[in-house]
């Protein structure tokens, strides 16, 4: 018997890291696709660009293209406005709020959850510290409005049937919060897109969107300290200013780079450095493809993608201090590190293992539910 399908993603403004999983289940399931908002220009050259894209009244909001974020207590009135019964598989991709569309029984809903969204739950005090709303009258608007997305965001878990986890980490977070179990796909990573790097250069890399939670600000500030050794940084962010202000002499910032210049970049770069508490985190696994070790955070999707002392090492606090000692650390045993190790660790999250593991559970559990 046919089924119906069809796929639900929160926004698509730009074409990253879930954009990536929505262009691979596309693939698997050629359907229609459902979204808060999008802008078109940025899913051109992917799979999906030819696909049924339908929105929701957030799409014809002032400014909602690049501002889409001011909506937020909108969201979830957002994705139930939009009519999915004459489907009879949904298939959502949510770190925010699309696994709560609205379903009947009779429907099938297979949630790919990146993470349950974390500046409401995981990061929720970080967020309030980092965007100055620990106290006065829009802090007290702010705690509300988040208030209420939790009653929300908890109440509308039983409309998935299945959940599927982007790592272990984040399949503790959804038992955690929502009481759910779920089954870990690793996402796709185009890790035949890099090659081994095979003349390192006497450099450090880090490279990432510049906003709070990544600390690209630590690193920037660790590498400050020690002027003997160089630190190139790749990214933009509404942090950068901030960022560039800690940066001394031997840390150059580089802004945006295209994908053949940051491949090239982390190609040759003694090691790359991660400081973020990621729900995945697929650069470390790119890094790793190109032979080049990884020195992280000690928390987060990071555990589950770098061997301590094998293809990378970790360290303990998110602190300048932490990640100065790491460094030592590292250019001790520097040696140690095999590329082809390195490359054999990332060639684990392959995006032919996520479409046979992600087509493996669609198709049992429509099996099971019909």
């Amino acid at each position: 018997m046919e089924y119906s399908s069809v796929i639900v993603h929160d926004w698509l403004t730009v074409f990253a890291g879930s954009e990536k999983v929505v262009e691979k289940i596309y693939k698997l399931y050629p359907s229609p696709i459902y979204t808060l908002v999008a802008d078109k220009t940025s899913v051109k050259n992917s799979l999906f660009s030819d696909a049924e894209i339908s929105t929701s009244f957030i799409q014809r909001l002032p400014f909602s293209r690049t501002k889409y974020r001011n909506y937020l207590p909108l969201f979830p009135l957002a994705i139930e406005g939009i009519d999915l019964s004459k489907y009879d598989i949904i298939l959502s991709s949510s770190h925010a709020v699309a696994k709560g569309v609205l379903k009947r029984s009779d429907q099938l809903h297979i949630c790919y959850c990146y993470t349950p969204m974390r500046y409401i739950w995981n990061i929720y005090h970080q967020y309030m510290q980092d965007s100055n709303l620990n106290k006065g009258f829009k802090s007290i608007l702010t705690r509300i409005i988040i208030h209420y997305l939790r009653m929300w965001d908890v109440s509308s878990v039983n409309r998935v049937d299945y959940f599927i986890a982007d790592s272990k980490y984040i399949a503790n977070s959804i038992k955690s919060i929502y009481g759910r179990d779920a089954t870990v796909i690793y996402p796709p990573v185009e890790v035949e897109a890099f090659e081994i790097g095979k003349n390192k250069d006497d450099y450090y890399l880090a490279a990432s969107r510049m906003v709070p939670y990544k600390k690209i600000d630590l690193i920037v500030e660790a590498f400050s300290r020690m002027k003997d050794k160089k630190l190139l940084v790749i990214g933009d962010g509404p942090d950068r200013n901030r960022i560039k202000k800690k940066a001394s002499k031997n840390v150059e910032l580089l802004g945006y780079q295209p994908f053949d210049r940051l491949k090239e970049y982390m190609k040759n770069a003694r090691a790359f450095i991660f400081a973020a508490q990621e729900d995945f985190g697929i650069m470390p696994v790119e890094a790793q493809a190109c032979g080049t070790p990884v020195i992280a955070y000690g928390k987060g999707g990071a555990c589950e993608t770098v061997i301590d002392n094998k293809t990378g090492i970790f360290f303990k606090e998110q602190t300048p201090e932490d990640i100065i000692e790491a460094v030592n650390r590292f250019e001790k045993i520097d040696g140690v590190f095999d590329v082809k190790e390195l490359r054999q660790n990332a060639l684990r999250f392959n995006k032919d293992n996520f479409n046979r593991e992600y087509k493996l559970f669609v198709d049992k559990a429509v099996n099971d539910f019909f």
